[in-house]
């Protein structure tokens, strides 16, 4: 964790700068322990609620830090915004989703961590600038964080603040440590969600097995035969098959005797 510590202005001599450090180091287990306790108590939530504490989590924590949201970005450049904790940070996000462009965009897709402490000085991305200036939120300087990425889409953490230079190295150490938290977090709500997501699949697919198998005599590997034969027919998915079957008194229109699978 000390590598990723910066040095303040003013931390001059060793004394100083060794409570300094201690400081800061109580700080960070302080915010950790937050953060796990944060995390075990909503893990079994949804997703959507493990992100709005987190995001609440960083502005009560995170020096400087007046706003904060999570920016999605998807491989076909469709910028969204979620768990914003103000209607400011959630404008913020909008802007820079309708131009594809601005420093929540950048952390999301190419780098891990921007830091943008003046939005009026800042030349890196002009068009979201004008934009964000025009769109009249209070939002001056802000630090993105990057999440995750993954075949589909990729993250970032975004803090806000009223005022420009409004972060320093101890907002960033704290906000990185957010950031680590947010990306376990996501991780294993995702495989919370694809697990239940999985579990329900499976509970489907048994019921129409069972449904085919009593209503046509067949076997379990021939009702399942038939099941995946009626998904490729219909360019269907064979959960939404199963879903089908099971939600009406009787199998789906076109489960005839031509489909039965020979013995």
């Amino acid at each position: 964790m000390r590598r990723l510590l910066r040095r303040e202005p003013g931390v001059g001599s060793v004394p100083g700068r060794n409570h300094a450090m201690r400081d800061i180091d109580s700080d960070l287990r302080t915010v950790t322990e937050l953060l796990a306790e944060e995390i075990r108590t909503r893990l079994p939530d949804s997703i959507e609620s493990v992100l709005h504490g987190l995001t609440n989590s960083a502005v009560r924590h995170v020096p400087g830090a007046d706003h904060a949201g999570i920016t999605v970005v998807t491989k076909r450049k469709k910028v969204t915004s979620t768990a914003a904790t103000s209607r400011a940070a959630e404008r913020f996000e909008q802007v820079q989703g309708e131009l594809c462009e601005g420093p929540c965009v950048d952390a999301a897709r190419d780098v891990h961590t921007i830091r943008m402490d003046d939005l009026h000085g800042d030349g890196r991305w002009p068009a979201f600038a004008a934009a964000a200036l025009e769109a009249e939120t209070p939002i001056r300087s802000s630090m993105s964080f990057r999440l995750y990425t993954d075949r589909e889409a990729s993250g970032a953490l975004n803090l806000y603040a009223d005022k420009a230079f409004a972060f320093t190295g101890r907002s960033e150490d704290i906000g990185l440590l957010h950031a680590g938290h947010a990306a376990v977090a996501l991780y294993a709500t995702r495989r919370h969600a694809e697990f239940e997501n999985a579990l329900a699949s499976r509970d489907l697919i048994g019921q129409a097995k069972g449904m085919i198998m009593e209503r046509y005599d067949l076997d379990a590997v021939q009702a399942f035969d038939l099941l995946k034969k009626l998904s490729q027919e219909s360019n269907t998915r064979l959960v939404d098959v199963c879903r089908r079957l099971v939600g009406r008194d009787r199998p789906a229109v076109g489960l005839r005797a031509s489909h039965r699978v020979n013995p």
